[in-house]
């Protein structure tokens, strides 16, 4: 069983995941939060006991670090006595993460995959150019790493596997949704990192699509979902994690990714890269000063975490299912809605941050507890889904399904033979939340 927690990062995500563990740590034993910003570390720590998250009294400290360092990184898990790393921060410190964690055998959880800073939109499958090649080590050092476990990727990937073990013969599609119909009230905003957040949007958009990749740019494809709660939304064919794990794991011809984008967001991330604005290559300035455009207007741009108060609406995040079950045509839509003012009330945080840092926190939970211990390097859907849906149940994400036979609770609706309700009950009675 492992203990201790090492949260890196101190943006948006990683408040909700100090929450979380916060509000687990019987399970989950001391909890610390490191950044190149202390304070922002502090500021975390004050909003934790300010909402009355612990749920016993316990350690909770701020740290300042380098996460680039990976050996000032190994030290700070030997000196904190972590056992299990929830990297949090950039996208760009998967690498240095997880070698301290191999290094010191601390059990590694990411919520997105790596990014080089000099290179955007690689050649899929993505996780083969920098994830994929650890394995290995992993395996051997015995190291559980558990992959982009945020929402999307990582909720969607445990939706993907539910669909193949327990609802499907054999899958033709999956159409992964992602829409947002909340209003924070600003002219411009991203709602996660804004650096990352338009590198996603600015080079090929890579879908699966009849078993091989498949190019497209951004907003060329278009698609209009009719989704509960959120009501009609539209959505562009975008390029995204968990396709480059799913397209390997599964037998499925066709993957796609679908992101919702107002006309005003279309509008002006246009004008910005029309600009120049999204660059990624450095420019010199009159004074012989040199910047990258895109780090300018992050930091010029709202901070995401400042969204959270104004906040209001929902999201809806889920996977559209085609395939054959018994025989016959199956579709089905596997979904998570949740409330962005419900998310500050409960942890200061808006609905995008809490969607991505519950799961991160659920998977310290499943790896404390041995579930998702594996020693070795695991994508989501590689991993029993039904534990951490029935965790998320709890912590705030409750799974829905819809389907010919109406709209339910995941877990009143499982095809199960009797054999695999056995071993779903028992797996119930290891998930224990606060």
């Amino acid at each position: 069983m492992k203990r201790n927690v090492l949260i890196i990062g101190a943006g948006g995500v990683a408040n909700v995941v100090a929450h979380k563990c916060a509000q687990n740590n019987v399970l989950l034993g001391d909890i610390h939060i490191a950044s190149r910003t202390v304070e922002k570390c502090r500021a975390i720590i004050q909003s934790v006991h300010e909402k009355g998250s612990m749920q016993q009294p316990g350690i909770l400290n701020a740290h300042a670090l380098d996460a680039l360092d990976i050996r000032a990184t190994s030290q700070l898990i030997r000196d904190t006595g972590a056992q299990i790393v929830v990297n949090v921060g950039s996208a760009f410190l998967n690498m240095s993460v997880l070698s301290a964690c191999i290094d010191t055998g601390a059990a590694y959880i990411d919520t997105a995959i790596h990014e080089d800073p000099a290179k955007v939109c690689e050649q899929p499958p993505w996780y083969a150019n920098y994830e994929w090649k650890r394995r290995q080590e992993c395996a051997d050092a015995g190291v559980t790493a558990v992959l982009g476990i945020g929402f999307d990727p990582g909720v969607v990937n445990a939706y993907a596997r539910l669909a193949a073990d327990d609802y499907f013969d054999k899958i033709s599609s999956i159409d992964i949704i992602d829409t947002n119909a909340g209003s924070h009230g600003r002219y411009f905003a991203t709602n996660f990192d804004p650096e990352i957040n338009f590198r996603e949007f600015i080079a090929t958009v890579w879908s699966w699509q009849n078993r091989q990749w498949k190019a497209n740019s951004m907003f060329e494809v278009r698609q209009e979902w009719n989704l509960p709660v959120v009501g009609q939304q539209t959505t562009y064919l975008t390029g995204h994690d968990e396709l480059h794990s799913l397209s390997s794991v599964l037998d499925v011809p066709d993957i796609r990714f679908w992101m919702g984008f107002s006309d005003h967001y279309i509008n002006v991330f246009t004008v910005l890269k029309q600009l120049g604005l999204l660059s990624v290559d450095p420019v010199q300035l009159p004074n012989g000063q040199s910047v990258v455009p895109l780090q300018v207007v992050k930091a010029v741009l709202p901070d995401p975490a400042s969204l959270a108060p104004t906040y209001q609406g929902y999201t809806c995040i889920g996977n559209k299912v085609h395939g054959i079950k018994d025989g016959r045509q199956k579709d089905l839509l596997i979904y998570n809605v949740c409330d962005h003012a419900a998310c500050y009330r409960e942890v200061g945080s808006q609905a995008i941050s809490y969607t991505a840092g519950v799961p991160a926190a659920a998977a310290a939970m499943l790896i404390a507890q041995g579930i998702w211990d594996t020693r070795r390097m695991m994508n989501v859907e590689e991993l029993p889904p039904r534990p951490l849906l029935n965790l998320l149940d709890k912590m705030g994400l409750p799974t829905r399904v819809k389907d010919e036979q109406g709209d339910r609770p995941w877990n009143q609706a499982v095809e199960l033979g009797s054999e695999a309700l056995d071993e779903y009950a028992d797996e119930r009675e290891l998930v224990q939340v606060a």
